[in-house]
């Protein structure tokens, strides 16, 4: 099942105008009005995801907050949650995963954190652990973005094998920091050459910048069995344009002068 192309932006009401303070009308000419107290600010609370409870989560792993009405959701706690599927039309909910929906999955707990609003089931044969998104790929759980966005947990996750021979200490491609000495949940290789190594969080940075036209091995530059095998490994590739076509003016010297 694929996810839907266009998000919907919930629009947010400007906060409301405090009323002018009144004048002291039995203050003499001589006299000033005594100093009005400023109330103190209290920040807002920032919003926390219903299904993985947290606040704090890097937008690369969760992806965009969706909010309407004191619910607030992660988008890819969305997509992985085993519960829900897209009854909705687009304008509907959240990119059609439908809010009565989206209520009966906050009530499982994580079998990692122990909290509740665990949305994400293993697909492993009958495997029971049910966690939060971000806390599995914390934990080294694999979560696939296409087709039926599988989830799977750190003992039935898919892994790579791969005949690849490291020269001495091998480094990242795209970091340049060491990796580990073996394919693992951290370390990828590329499955064309064999010869190109990076870490899962450099290659999935990657992959949300180039997109899935653009994200190939930085070493040999395949495209079809390095995407197939990035996708198995839980690599988000999205489907859109490169983020630096999206910038302004990015195709202004192909164009030429206005």
């Amino acid at each position: 099942m694929e996810p839907r192309s266009r998000r919907r932006k919930v629009s947010q009401s400007p906060p409301a105008q405090r009323p002018a303070a009144l004048q002291d009308e039995q203050a003499g000419p001589s006299s000033a009005p005594p100093p009005r107290k400023r109330k103190r600010q209290v920040p807002q609370e920032e919003a926390v995801c219903g299904l993985c409870q947290r606040t704090d989560c890097d937008p690369e792993v969760v992806g965009q907050l969706c909010r309407h009405r004191g619910l607030c959701v992660h988008e890819n706690c969305l997509y992985h949650a085993s519960g829900l599927s897209q009854r909705g039309a687009d304008e509907e909910g959240f990119y059609g995963f439908l809010f009565p929906d989206i209520r009966q999955e906050l009530k499982r707990r994580c079998c990692i954190c122990r909290l509740w609003g665990a949305s994400v089931t293993c697909r492993g044969q009958r495997c029971p652990r049910v966690f939060h998104f971000p806390c599995g790929s914390e934990r080294g759980c694999v979560s696939q973005f296409f087709g039926e966005f599988k989830s799977f947990c750190w003992k039935h996750r898919p892994v790579q094998r791969v005949r690849a021979v490291q020269q001495d200490q091998t480094l990242c491609l795209i970091c340049q920091e060491a990796v580990a000495g073996q394919p693992c949940y951290d370390t990828l290789v590329c499955p064309a050459c064999a010869s190109a190594w990076f870490h899962r969080r450099c290659i999935q940075g990657q992959a949300l910048r180039s997109a899935r036209h653009h994200f190939r091995c930085p070493l040999c530059q395949d495209v079809a069995t390095f995407q197939e095998e990035m996708f198995r490994l839980g690599i988000k590739i999205p489907d859109r344009d490169a983020a630096w076509e999206e910038e302004d003016g990015a195709f202004a010297d192909r164009n030429g002068p206005e």
